[in-house]
């Protein structure tokens, strides 16, 4: 390959190139020579040759968007031939390079960048740093860690939540708000689809107490429930139930991808990486001040104001966000810091975003987050596993009950390589590569999924200090691919496992419904998973 056209000097190749921040390359155009062919040829002389395909870099350009290479291979393509450095001089932008043009085609299959205008697109690539390569990677990063257009299900405080691949949602469980959103207060144990969403395709749901959101493809949020953003999880009611599926008129203006709902507060992620909160801000702890009936979005602001997000995670009081920047993933908190699980070393409050320090000392690349009521875990490219605040019943894994404040790597997970992870209270779920789950923290209502019988004190369901095998979630003989678990501190748990192929697994407490499986006589819960009559595939 020609690697010395630009003037730059002769690159050796190596075919374990280490990873590096993608940057913004300025290209400065220069002559091409023409070459001779007695001269120079790539499969011949070992003097600098022409690269055989650049006579049709069309092909070239298909083969690197047909492969969905990632932006770092791009980037490094880019740094070893000039070939992939000089402008394409392709539409829409003759001056980009061929991998910048590849980034861009790629970035246009996304269906939250499709509809995008250009202005739109082009203020996104500004935020994410320049480059269409650094969007790219922004929106696989969201896409990685939130299964956005992916099937999903969403164990809530007493009420469940489940999205088919399709869009399609079916909710059961607790309904004394109508968060069901079946135009009823009545508790249904059967997944039943919400039918007045008929025609709207959902792709992210969160799910409160007493409180439903959904996001449709079209950046629309829908509300069901407790009418209030900001109420106490506990003890209060809306001013008003909404028992069908609303549009927010507030976020109409934005485009949502994700939401989020804590204890106190709600927050939404729009497309292009900005955070917005709804009250609990009374005090300033979100950087505004309004009241649990406010109803209008407000900027997060501080040090994210001018830096992409790509997930948001919300505990009890406090909010984490996974911020994408030239540089690498980081983690900013803000809120409650009481136990330490805002990760900053201490246990004090945070007005406004603060960058999680502790992972840079940990040479960490934070790709997924989870915030529990209490505690907080986040997941590295690596497949590391990193968790903080409160260590009560074991939930960070340590083999301990102490608190840290700090993010502190899960030793006794060094020999997984974990790919997702999921909070609860006081309860951690980890997702290996190869489908295998772990869990630690409170066992009660079984939502661990050990089913360990009665322990030596004669407790029913034991805490478990140190990760475990799921062995009965091994037994189904699928592959799992999320996990997701109630995160209140005031409802029994339960948890779900989603198959790679769509099948939904559940266990734990089951006593409103929330399960999708009938309970009969005296029965409140299910210590083993079983299947959810639903397909979500």
């Amino acid at each position: 390959m020609d690697a010395t056209t630009s003037g730059t000097p002769t690159i050796q190749y190596h075919h374990n190139i280490p990873d590096q921040p993608i940057t913004t390359a300025i290209v400065v155009a220069t002559p091409i020579p023409t070459f001779q062919r007695q001269q120079r040829h790539c499969f011949g002389d070992a003097s600098p040759g022409e690269f055989p395909l650049s006579a049709n870099p069309s092909i070239v350009l298909h083969v690197l968007t047909a492969c969905n290479l990632d932006p770092q291979d791009l980037a490094k393509l880019e740094a070893t031939c000039s070939f992939f450095r000089q402008p394409a001089n392709f539409a829409p932008d003759f001056d980009l390079s061929l991998s910048e043009i590849a980034a861009l085609d790629m970035c246009q299959k996304r269906a939250i960048f499709k509809p995008m205008s250009t202005e739109q697109r082009e203020d996104l690539k500004r935020r994410c740093g320049g480059s269409w390569k650094l969007v790219l990677r922004y929106l696989q990063a969201g896409e990685a860690c939130c299964r956005r257009e992916k099937s999903q299900a969403i164990a809530g405080p007493g009420h469940s939540i489940a999205v088919t691949s399709n869009g399609v949602v079916y909710s059961f469980g607790s309904n004394s708000s109508g968060q069901l959103g079946h135009g009823t207060t009545e508790e249904e144990w059967r997944p039943r689809p919400i039918r007045t969403l008929q025609g709207i395709r959902i792709i992210q749901a969160a799910a409160g107490a007493g409180r439903t959101m959904l996001i449709s493809d079209s950046g629309q949020v829908y509300a069901c429930g407790k009418d209030s953003f900001g109420e106490a999880e506990y003890g209060g009611q809306g001013s008003k139930m909404v028992t069908a599926p609303q549009l927010v008129e507030s976020l109409r203006n934005i485009f949502v991808v994700q939401a989020a709902i804590g204890n106190f507060f709600t927050a939404v992620l729009s497309r292009e990486g900005r955070v917005y909160t709804f009250s609990w801000g009374s005090d300033g702890k979100l950087g505004h001040h309004t009241d649990q009936s406010d109803v209008e979005p407000h900027p997060l602001l501080g040090a994210l104001e001018d830096i992409p997000v790509v997930q948001i995670a919300a505990g009890y009081c406090y909010l984490l966000c996974l911020a994408c920047q030239p540089s690498g993933m980081s983690v900013y908190s803000v809120g409650c810091g009481l136990g330490g699980k805002l990760g900053h070393g201490s246990r004090t409050d945070e007005k406004y975003p603060r960058l999680i320090e502790q992972f840079q000392l940990l040479n960490l690349q934070p790709m997924v987050v989870a915030a529990g009521a209490w505690h907080a875990a986040v997941v590295g490219r690596d497949g590391r596993v990193c968790t903080w605040g409160w260590g009560r019943y074991g939930c960070l894994g340590h083999g301990n009950e102490e608190c840290e404040s700090a993010p502190k790597v899960v030793e006794a997970l060094s020999n997984v390589k974990a790919v997702h992870v999921a909070t609860g209270d006081y309860t951690t779920f980890v997702v290996s590569d190869d489908g295998d789950v772990y869990s630690f923290g409170c066992g009660e209502s079984a939502s661990l999924g050990h089913n360990a019988g009665i322990d030596e004190q004669g407790n029913r369901h034991a805490n478990v200090l140190s990760p475990e095998l799921v062995t009965s979630l091994k037994q189904i003989n699928e592959r799992v691919v999320q996990i997701s678990l109630t995160n209140s501190i005031y409802w029994n748990a339960h948890t779900f496992a989603l198959t790679e192929s769509g099948k939904l697994y559940a266990f734990g407490a089951g006593d409103k419904g929330q399960l999708g499986i009938e309970l009969v006589a005296n029965q409140t819960e299910r210590g083993n998973p079983e299947r959810v009559d639903i397909d979500l595939g």
